[in-house]
């Protein structure tokens, strides 16, 4: 194809043949796992229930500040699917408002621990061996050696109990562990003979971290962090369960799970649907996780 037909087709948006064959072999390598469809459909099920939250609940006034006694604790019915709670609001309104809060914990913990995470391994990777390299994983490992839960519970006590200080205490816990990943990456990586290339021809430090060495990175990062969407969720939740997330009367999977185990096992249902709310968004990120780690492996047939 000449080089006047070429250009007509990237402007027309078109991809190229080899393009398309890796996006078809990405595509067969994650659907040929029906966990990872099933996974996907969780998660596009989360983002729906967090983004539409007030649009879809039947009784979107349930959500704050709410009490109607003469509805308290009714089992599930055709008006509740998940019945009422103490005050008499409807638990499947708030069970599908607490996918909202769910989810922004994750995104903004993510949004910022992996940036981090990233730019610290690839600095102590392509460093290696250099006091740089010495300064930034002995600090890694401080963080890495005291249990994530208890760090963020330590840190979250400290604080005025609520979201942002919890998606702070779990950020702050995070980073260590997109540093320590990338870090082995990027020492590997460093001594291949495109990053020598690079250093011969006078490339700049950043040029050769962000487009020599990042981009090798990708995958295990993706996989990572499709698989820590849920984890971080897990750890808000715990965080909220214990009275340092999300207060009332907004609505948290943690705090509902908390103060519905107060009167187990006769009003089962302020406890288990919002546990079954946790362990669907759960589900749904672990099932993405393994779809997209198959999907970057070369191994894989």
């Amino acid at each position: 194809m000449s080089q006047k037909a070429n250009a007509r087709v990237e402007r027309k948006g078109f991809l190229s043949p080899s393009t398309r064959e890796n996006l078809r072999i990405y595509r067969y390598k994650f659907t040929r796992n029906k966990l990872s469809v099933l996974g996907l459909i969780l998660v596009l099920l989360s983002l729906f229930f967090a983004f539409f939250a007030l649009k879809i609940v039947p009784y979107p006034e349930h959500i704050g500040s709410f009490v109607d006694y003469a509805n308290a604790n009714q089992p599930p019915s055709g008006a509740h699917w998940f019945g009422t709670d103490q005050m008499g609001r409807d638990v499947f309104s708030r069970v599908i408002y607490c996918f909202r809060g769910a989810l922004q914990m994750s995104v903004v913990v993510l949004a910022i621990s992996v940036p981090v995470g990233t730019l610290l391994g690839l600095i102590a990777g392509y460093y290696h061996g250099t006091w740089i390299d010495t300064v930034i994983m002995r600090i890694t490992d401080v963080f890495l050696s005291v249990p994530a839960l208890i760090l963020a519970l330590c840190i979250a006590s400290i604080l005025e109990p609520n979201m942002t200080n919890s998606m702070l205490a779990v950020t702050i816990m995070w980073w260590p562990w997109y540093a320590r990943l990338v870090y082995g990456q990027a020492s590997s990586i460093s001594g291949e003979y495109f990053v020598k290339n690079a250093e011969l021809v006078g490339a700049s430090r950043m040029h050769i971290l962000l487009r020599e060495i990042l981009p090798n990175c990708l995958s295990p990062i993706l996989t990572k962090m499709a698989l820590d969407v849920g984890w971080v969720i897990l750890m808000g939740a715990s965080l909220s369960f214990v009275g340092l997330g999300e207060q009332p009367p907004t609505p948290a999977f943690g705090q509902m799970i908390s103060d519905g185990a107060n009167y187990m096992p006769d009003m089962w249902w302020l406890t288990i649907f919002p546990a079954a709310g946790v362990a669907f968004m759960i589900l749904g990120f672990n099932f993405l996780g393994d779809g997209i780690r198959d999907m970057f492996d070369k191994g894989g047939h």
